[in-house]
Parts: C-alpha cells; structure tokens; sequence
C-alpha cells in the first residue's frame, strides 16, 4: 500500500499543519454550534479529501460513550471504519469533477429528504466542487441554505474563487495551510523510521523541500525513496540520492553558478551549466532553482538571515555572501530575467539550449549600468568623449539632458539610454557613465524620412509594428504635418504614451529626431474613415453601372465585396 493511504489520518489528532481548524471545530462542537455546510479548500496534498472524512466521522461519532458530536475520538466508534474507508451508506461521497450536471445535484435533492439509516447524519461529501456546473450550483442554493436538521454539506476544492459566493456565503469556510517544512521533515522523518529507512536530515529536507507544502506530493517521493533503499539495504541515503532521484541539483552549485553569472563570466557559467546538466539536472527545474536562489539571496539581503532549514551550511554561507556582495538592482534584474527565461524555456523546442540562452543574456547584461546609474553619471559627470567610427563623437551632457551624436543631431536621454541598454553598448567609467556612438544612431542603415503621413504610417507596416500602424490609420486624427514634424489629435481609444512611442521609433529608423505633439482638438478624419468614405463612393458608382445592374437583377442578394482598379486585378 503507498504511503498516503497507509498513514493517512484517522482523526483530528493525526492532521499535521492545521491546529486553527481543529481549534475552531473543537469550539463549535462543544458549543453546539455546527454548521450545516463545510467548505474546505487548500492547494493539492494538504488533506482536505482526508478532513471531510474525519468531519464525517466527528459528526457521527458514537463510540466511548458519546452521545454527541465531538472533536476527541480516541478509539473506533460504530461507524468510523466504514467511513474512513468510504463505505458507509450514510456518507455519500461524489466528485465533482466528473458528476457536473444539474441531473447530478438532483439526486442528492431527492435523497435529502430521507433520515439517515444508522448514522446520526447524512453527510454528503463533493469534492472539487467548482467543477460543478453553474445549473448544478443554483439547484444546490435552497437545499444548502435550508436542508433537513439530519444533513450535513462538506465541500472539498483547490480553486475557491470558482466556486459562487452564494454558494460560499452558506458554508463555514476553512483554508487549509501549506504545510512548513520542518512540519513535513519531522513528519517524513517519523514515516521513514516505521518503514525501517535510513534518511540523512539533508536528504528529508530536500524531500520537504520538492514537497512544496503538499504531504501527499512528499509521501510520494518517500515512497520512491524507500524503493531505493530496499536495493541499497543498510545504507543511509543521502542528499545526493534525493537529488538524482528528483533530477535536482546541488543548491551550493547553484549558488555558485548564480555568482559566476552575476559576475558577467559568460564562459565559466556555461561551463558549471554542462556539469550540472551532465550530472542530470532538468532544464527546466535548474532555471527554477536559480530563481529561488535569487530569492534566498534577496530575503537575506533585506532581513539579514536565513530561516530555510532546507539549507545546509554550505549553502547559507554562499547565501550570504552573494548578499553581501550584490546590490537590489542586479538581484531585481536576475529575478527578472529568469521569470521570463522559465517562461520561454517552457515552450522552447530544446530546453537545454533555452536555459543557455538565459544564462549568456544575464552574463551580458551583468556588467551594464543600472537606469540610477545613468542617471547619475547624467546629473554629476563631467563631459566624457568617445570617438565614433568616421570621426563622429557620442558624449554625456550633464547639464542639458541632451546627449549629441555628431552630424549636429541630438536625441534625449530617455531614447540613448534605452538604445544602449538595448545593444548592450554602454559601459561604467567610474561613476559615469559613455555612450558609445554605436548605440545612439546607426546612419548607415538610416531609413528615408517619411515626406507625408500615409508613408510615415507605411513605414510602421513595413517595420512590422502592425499594432502602432493600425492604431495610427484608426485612432489618430492629423493636425499637421512636416518632415520631421507631426502634430496628431488622440483619439479616447488610443494608448497614453503614443506620441513618445512613435516619436522614439522614428528617430531609431531614420535618424532624424521626430518632434510629435498631441493637440486637444483641430484633427481631420483618421485615414480609416478615409478610406471608408472613398470605398462609399465608389460602391455608389459601381451600382450606377448598367452591367453591374443587370447581374445584381439576374442573381438576387448579390452583394459587392470588394472594388478594385482593372490594371489591379490584371496583375
């Protein structure tokens, strides 16, 4: 038998990690104030399926002389084996997630109304009860507001926010907590030594650890564990029998792979990645790993200490001097980077390759300047020079918040800095901070300046910016218009930051930095309704057509999709 069924618990005394509830159903009880409807919800593995059954069985309880229902069921009464072990006749458990229909709830409506026949109620237990179907859950609202003094409602779910509020404001709600880790490691300890298992304290704390707060997910992997050690008798197994079970790797090898990124060595990093995916690491669960080393490192940084007691000692050393050595922004930036590099791993057809990739982009950007940074070397620098190829310059202004670019063009600090974030050429001299010429116009490749609006709006389509030009042909009425020059009305569809948008993506395609201004009022029709008012006038010309008219009389409901030019259509 596996282990979550062979020691599931039996009473309110064996549930571990949920003393609020059984506190509060201690008080009810004993006050006389049960509830007609339980909703028990909590993340996969904390017991609720195994709480409704231990409810069921409270409420029934007939054994050592009680007469009532109670909390302290210190031995086996008349109905409790046959409900622990869902048999009873009384106790009629459904699920959900297979019985979703209101024909479903209409059997426990008619059933309601007959008296249990030996228990002192009739429990009815629906688990994953959000599956229901929104009929199912309306013909469940009169019965679960008003049912027979003999019957009693216990909801079990994962996802609490499915479920109505009708439906929630009659039941007494009680949230299931995760279970700690020093809970799961004193109870998986406990487990291991009835099975006669040797487990290391690191081992059972990497197992508490991959439980993620679910007892039934950690009696799982103990169990694999406990197969294992059945072909390895007498020998303890350790933390590294866990972490090849599990495809896990060394947290202190993590934590070194962290620093070696964050130090901008792109070459040792994937060198210490390879190991570790030699040594059979998952892609996927690395990139995973490193991200909560980033959060141990960051929840140390601001606290001052770590209280995970899945770490070893090894591991909270190199914990605290990443600590110690990195600032908030570079941890921000990794934690950033690595959310969205799990992400795309998720879907990339190599995951191996993905997790590279994710890795030599955090090396990259290890060594750039944080946007404080730039603002700083911005404010208090001196003018720092760099020459650009072809005898241009790029310099830093202090004080004019404007940064040239040689040939007598300029551009914001705003656009310079995201440009050479973008490429990756900007570079810390001290506190300062050099731009280089690569990074803040690209003349060579400069792209013809629009000489009207219909081609500036052309130039977004031909850059791939489908979303910017469709915005410009429907929600932007023109004002005025010179090369280099724009003056739009918005209208209340369109997004807040178009101009700057528009006016940065002009200035990287062509080279000329674009003025565009927004003006409340003075716009002409947007090009959509243009090009309407054009197609309008032509589909009325069309129809005057005699030849038109005679295949629209010879075909009935005959419409006009579509008019085109006939030099147009003969290509």
């Amino acid at each position: 038998m596996v282990l979550a069924r062979k020691y599931r618990p039996s009473n309110f005394g064996e549930l571990i990690g949920q003393e609020a509830m059984v506190q509060t159903l201690r008080n009810a009880f004993s006050s006389g104030r049960i509830a007609q409807a339980y909703m028990l919800t909590g993340v996969r593995g904390v017991g609720k399926t195994t709480t409704a059954r231990i409810l069921a069985r409270a409420l029934n309880y007939t054994g050592g002389g009680a007469d009532s229902p109670t909390i302290d069921m210190n031995e086996m009464g008349a109905h409790c084996q046959a409900i622990m072990e869902s048999r009873h006749v009384d106790i009629l458990e459904m699920d959900a997630a297979s019985h979703t229909g209101i024909d479903d709830i209409r059997e426990i409506i008619e059933s309601v109304k007959y008296a249990p026949v030996s228990a002192r109620y009739k429990v009815y237990i629906i688990d994953e009860v959000h599956m229901l179907s929104k009929a199912a859950f309306n013909g469940l609202l009169k019965t679960l507001e008003e049912p027979p003094p003999h019957v009693k409602f216990i909801f079990a779910t994962t996802e609490i926010q499915k479920v109505p509020v009708t439906v929630l404001s009659r039941c007494q709600r009680f949230d299931l907590r995760r279970i700690a880790a020093d809970e799961l490691v004193s109870h998986f300890r406990t487990i291991a030594e009835k099975e006669g298992t040797s487990l290391g304290d690191e081992a059972l704390a990497i197992v508490a650890r991959g439980a993620e707060g679910s007892v039934r997910d950690g009696l799982s992997i103990l169990d694999q564990l406990i197969a294992r050690s059945r072909m390895d008798e007498g020998q303890e197994l350790g933390a590294d029998d866990v972490r090849d079970m599990l495809g896990l790797s060394d947290r202190s090898r993590v934590f070194a792979l962290l620093e070696t990124v964050l130090k901008g060595d792109a070459g040792k990093a994937l060198e210490l990645l390879d190991g570790l995916f030699q040594d059979g690491a998952d892609p996927l669960r690395l990139l995973g790993e490193l991200s909560d080393a980033v959060h141990l490192v960051t929840r140390c940084k601001v606290t001052g200490e770590l209280k995970d007691i899945t770490l070893g000692e090894a591991e909270r050393d190199a914990a605290s001097a990443l600590a110690k050595g990195l600032a908030f922004p570079a941890l921000s930036r990794a934690w950033q980077m690595l959310v969205r590099g799990i992400e795309d791993a998720g879907i990339a057809p190599d995951q191996h390759v993905a997790a590279d990739m994710v890795i030599i982009r955090m090396a990259y950007i290890a060594d750039m300047p944080s946007p404080d940074q730039v603002i700083r070397g911005l404010k208090n620098a001196p003018a720092l020079a760099a020459d650009g190829p072809g005898g241009g310059t790029s310099s830093v202004i202090p004080s004019g918040g404007v940064i040239n670019a040689g040939e007598g063009k300029s551009t914001s600090m705003q656009a310079v800095s995201q440009e050479a974030g973008n490429t990756g050429m900007a570079r810390a001299v001290g506190d300062n901070v050099v731009a280089m010429p690569q990074a803040v116009t690209a003349q060579k490749q400069a792209l013809p300046n629009p000489q009207s609006f219909e081609e500036l709006v052309e130039l977004c389509g031909a850059q791939r910016e489908i979303m910017l030009k469709m915005v410009l042909e429907e929600a932007v009425r023109l004002v005025s218009f010179s090369p280099g020059k724009l003056e739009i009305q918005l209208m209340p569809e369109a997004p807040r930051g178009l101009a700057n948008d528009l006016s940065r993506k002009l200035h990287s395609w062509t080279g000329v930095r674009w003025l565009v201004s927004v003006a409340m009022e003075g716009g002409g029709k947007t090009l959509d309704e243009v090009r309407q008012e054009k197609q309008a006038i032509a589909h009325g010309e069309v129809l005057k057509n005699d030849t038109v008219k005679a295949i629209m009389k010879a075909f009935p409901g005959t419409k006009i999709e579509k008019i085109m030019p006939l030099g147009e259509l003969k290509k």
